[in-house]
């Protein structure tokens, strides 16, 4: 907090501020038993009406009445990353899209508006990646007809915890009444001391996804354009560990998708059966190897927030998390689980 020369705290930040990091310390409510004070750290998206909105790194949005604020400052726009290699928002989210494309896309100046007969939000979903070229209300009017026209819920895809991410459009749709369904996370990490966990354990290593693979991939029934978002991207392998029989699910599969010096990992599933004997990691470090082949240094890969399991599986590797994303769906529309994991 910033303290004046007397020691008095101070707020030093104004309506000039929106958009700038901020951290800020508010009064709590006196008939709330418990800490006097709330601190809260994100992007100032708008300050109308004697109410602040800061997004936080998570994506909350934080409501704060101005007449509870006793200190304030503009504070660093992200801070210093002490784990995983670097690199920006722009260029994951535009390394992220190409390893997961949809079947259909258009502009909206720079907007990216992506469909796939509602195969993932991620392939189903607007990437706003700068300006629509058009007043906001009249983008998110386009948005819900384009996906309308092809019997979808609208969805816009957006990031929150890095430099250069969108801090205010998640604080704009939810003042407009979108719903936030999905938060997940990108993490990045180190490619080499993957591969070094190679063990004995057989991977096979594809282009396609056969039937085996097929089989075990935790969505059913999988449609043409479902292949078709799953074989794309630059260089895609999918990698299977045989099942404890002839004829029987994969034990473990996974997929990766190498584009220059990233290698982005995916689908990594095991069977429910032989879980905890390293198979997720025995996949993964044979793709790491391929990868590493093909001049990749680096990998990413996307985790829910609420998935525990993985999220400590990936700590492990050396993962950590560079940003959170978020899915958010069109008012009054549809909740919608088609989708599964995002």
């Amino acid at each position: 907090m910033e303290i004046s020369a007397t020691g008095r705290l101070e707020v030093r930040i104004t309506t000039a501020d929106v958009g700038k990091r901020v951290s800020v310390r508010r009064l709590n409510d006196p008939a709330v038993p418990g800490e006097k004070f709330t601190d809260t750290v994100g992007v100032l998206a708008s300050w109308d009406g004697g109410v602040l909105l800061i997004t936080r790194k998570d994506g909350e949005t934080v409501h704060i009445a101005e007449s509870s604020l006793v200190a304030g400052k503009v504070v660093p726009s992200a801070p210093a990353r002490r784990r995983g290699p670097s690199a920006s928002y722009e260029e994951l989210a535009h390394v992220s899209t190409r390893a997961w494309r949809p079947v259909e896309s258009e502009r909206l100046g720079e907007w990216e508006l992506r469909a796939a007969s509602g195969f993932t939000r991620r392939a189903n979903s607007v990437l706003p990646l700068g300006d629509p070229g058009i007043p906001l209300d009249e983008a998110l009017d386009a948005v819900r007809r384009w996906y309308g026209d092809r019997g979808l819920p609208a969805y816009i895809q957006t990031a929150t915890g890095a430099e250069g991410t969108q801090e205010q459009l998640c604080a704009e749709l939810e003042r407009r009444g979108w719903v936030r369904e999905v938060t997940a996370e990108l993490w990045t990490g180190a490619l080499a001391p993957l591969a070094d966990r190679a063990e004995g354990t057989a991977v096979l290593l594809s282009r396609e996804a056969d039937e085996a693979w097929l089989a075990r991939y935790q969505r059913k029934g999988v449609s043409e354009v479902a292949l078709k978002v799953l074989g794309s991207g630059p260089s895609v392998w999918f990698a299977t560990v045989q099942g404890a029989s002839e004829g029987a699910a994969p034990a473990a599969i996974g997929r990766c998708v190498v584009d220059g010096r990233w290698a982005s990992f995916a689908a990594v599933e095991v069977d429910p059966g032989q879980r905890r004997r390293g198979l997720a990691t025995t996949v993964m470090a044979a793709l790491a190897a391929r990868a590493l082949e093909e001049g990749a240094s680096a990998a990413w890969l996307q985790v829910e927030a609420d998935n525990t399991g993985a999220r400590a599986l990936y700590a492990g590797m050396g993962f950590a998390a560079h940003h959170a994303y978020h899915h958010y769906r069109e008012p009054a529309g549809p909740a919608s689980d088609r989708y599964g994991s995002p």
